[in-house]
C-alpha cells in the first residue's frame, strides 16, 4: 500500500521519563537535558505564561513556569517584550473565556491549548516538547485530504484534540471563518464544547469517530463531481454535521433505548431517537456558543433545520430508504447539482458514506475501528444481560466475533458505496471499493497475524 505521508524525524521524538510528564497541564524543561539522558545543550531559559490545574480540576491556576528553549540561529526579540506579549495575549483570551458562566477548567484549558496550533503560524515560543508534536500534527494536516489519513496518530499528536484541530483547520481551508464572519474564539469555544460532549468511555462513538467522519466528509466534499457545485453554505453544513452527528451518544443503540423505556425514546416518540438527540444537542451548542448569533434569525433557523436533515440521514434503520432513493435518482439521471435540493440530498449521502466508511479504510485502520465498534456492541449486550433484557443482535459476545460482524456489515454497506461510485466515478471511489473488497476477504479468510 502506498504511504501517503511520512512524519519528519524530530530531535525530541523519543521516550520521555514519567517524572518529566508528572506535572499536569504543561511540561517544563530545565536548563539541563539530563532528564532525557543526553548531553546538556546550550539553552536560553525564558519565563512564559501557561495554564495548569489544581489536583481536583475545579479551577484554573494561571502560573508562570520556567521553560527551556534551544538557541537557534535566528535573532530573538527582547525577553521582556516577548514574554509580555505572549502573557497579554493569553490573559486577554482567558478573561474573555472566564467572563462566560458555566465554563469548566478543562474547557478553558483546551481552548487555550488548541490556540497554539489551530490558528495562523506565529513566532511565539512554545515548550519544546509541545512544539515538536504540534509541528508533526501540522505536517499531518497538510495531507488531510488523503484517504489513508491516520486519525489515531493525529489524535495522539494533538493531545486528544483531533476533532477540534481538524475541524478548525478545515474551516480555515475553506475560508469559512472569513466568508461567514465567524468569531474565532466563539468557533473554538463551540468546537471544544462539541469535543467534550462526546463520551470518552465509549469505545467507538466518541470524539475520535467524529474526527474520522469529518475527515472522510472532507474527502467526499473534494470530489470533482461535488467540489465545483457546492456553495460555502453547503460546505459549512457538511462539516458541522460531520463533527456533531453523534453528539452525546450514550454508547448503546436505538433498540436498547426503546426496550429500556429510556426518556429519549419517549421524548422523540421512538423515531430516529439518537439522531434527533444529536441534532438538538448540536443546535443547543450552536446557540450557547453564539457562533451564528450575527446571522438573521431566518438564516439561523434555515441552517439549523438543514443541519438536522443531514444528521437524521445517518439513522442506520433508514439505510435502505435512502439507498433506494439514491439508486432511483441515478437510474433516472435526474440529479442536478445546480439545484439546491439535489445538492442537499447528495450531502446527505456523502455524510452517510462518511459515517459508515470504516470498512473502506486501509486494513490497519479498518481493523482498529472494527474492534472498537464490536467492543461497544458487546458492552451493550453485557448491560442488557444484567438488566434481564433480550440481548440485541450483534451484541452477544458469546455468539458473535469481530470477523462475523464485519462481514455482515460490509455486505450491508457495499451497495451504498457502489452507488456512490456510480455517482462519482473517481480515483477515490475506486480506492474505497478496492479497500472494502480486500478487507471483506481478510475477514472471510483471516490470516492469523492480521487478527
Amino acid at each position: 500500500m502506498e504511504v501517503c505521508y511520512q512524519l519528519p524525524v524530530l530531535p525530541l521524538d523519543r521516550p520521555v521519563p514519567k517524572h518529566v510528564l508528572g506535572r499536569r497541564g504543561a511540561i517544563s524543561i530545565t536548563s539541563s537535558s539530563g532528564l532525557f539522558g543526553g548531553p546538556a545543550p546550550r539553552q536560553l531559559s525564558k519565563r512564559r505564561g501557561a495554564v495548569s490545574y489544581d489536583s481536583s480540576d475545579q479551577m484554573v491556576l494561571y502560573i508562570r513556569m520556567i521553560d527551556a528553549r534551544l538557541r537557534s540561529q535566528t535573532s530573538y526579540t527582547s525577553e521582556k517584550s516577548e514574554r509580555d506579549g505572549w502573557t497579554a495575549q493569553t490573559d486577554t483570551v482567558r478573561s474573555r473565556l472566564e467572563l462566560q458562566p458555566g465554563r469548566s477548567a478543562r474547557c478553558i484549558h483546551k481552548i487555550l491549548h488548541t490556540s497554539c496550533y489551530c490558528g495562523k503560524d506565529t513566532q511565539e515560543s512554545h515548550p519544546i516538547l509541545d512544539q515538536e508534536y504540534i509541528s508533526q500534527a501540522k505536517f499531518m494536516l497538510k495531507k488531510v485530504g488523503s484517504w489513508n489519513f491516520d486519525v489515531f496518530l493525529f489524535d495522539q499528536l494533538s493531545n486528544g484534540n483531533s476533532l477540534v484541530d481538524l475541524t478548525f483547520h478545515l474551516f480555515n481551508e475553506y475560508s469559512l471563518i472569513k466568508l461567514f464572519e465567524l468569531d474565532v474564539l466563539k468557533l473554538r469555544h463551540f468546537l471544544v464544547m462539541v469535543q467534550e460532549s462526546y463520551h470518552r468511555q465509549n469505545p467507538y462513538h466518541n470524539a475520535l469517530h467524529a474526527a474520522d467522519v469529518t475527515q472522510a466528509m472532507y474527502c467526499f466534499l473534494q470530489e470533482p463531481q461535488l467540489f465545483e457545485s457546492l456553495t460555502s453554505c453547503d460546505i459549512l453544513l457538511g462539516l458541522l454535521a460531520a463533527a456533531t452527528h453523534d453528539l452525546d451518544h450514550p454508547g448503546v443503540n436505538q433498540s436498547f433505548l426503546l426496550k429500556s423505556s429510556h426518556h429519549l425514546a419517549m421524548l422523540y416518540q421512538n423515531m430516529s431517537v439518537l439522531e434527533n438527540h444529536h441534532w438538538k444537542f448540536a443546535v443547543s451548542l450552536l446557540r450557547e456558543s453564539c457562533l451564528l448569533s450575527h446571522l438573521s434569525s431566518t438564516d439561523r433557523e434555515n441552517l439549523e433545520n438543514r443541519l438536522g436533515s443531514l444528521i437524521l440521514a445517518t439513522d442506520i434503520s433508514r439505510h435502505d430508504e435512502y439507498l433506494s432513493e439514491f439508486r432511483a435518482h441515478l437510474n433516472r439521471a435526474d440529479l442536478h447539482l445546480n439545484n439546491s435540493q439535489d445538492r442537499h440530498f447528495i450531502l446527505q449521502m456523502a455524510l452517510k458514506c462518511a459515517d459508515i466508511c470504516n470498512p473502506c479504510r486501509p486494513w490497519h485502520l479498518s481493523k482498529l475501528w472494527s474492534h472498537k465498534i464490536t467492543e461497544e456492541f458487546f458492552r451493550q449486550g453485557d448491560i442488557e444481560r444484567r438488566k434481564n433484557l433480550e440481548v440485541s443482535t450483534l451484541c452477544d459476545r458469546n455468539t458473535y466475533t469481530v470477523g462475523k460482524i464485519q462481514i455482515g456489515f460490509i455486505s450491508l454497506v457495499e451497495p451504498l458505496f457502489a452507488e456512490w461510485a456510480r455517482f462519482s466515478d473517481s480515483p477515490l471511489s475506486r480506492i474505497i471499493i478496492s479497500h472494502m473488497t480486500s478487507n471483506k476477504l481478510k475477514w472471510t479468510h483471516p490470516p492469523q497475524e492480521n487478527m
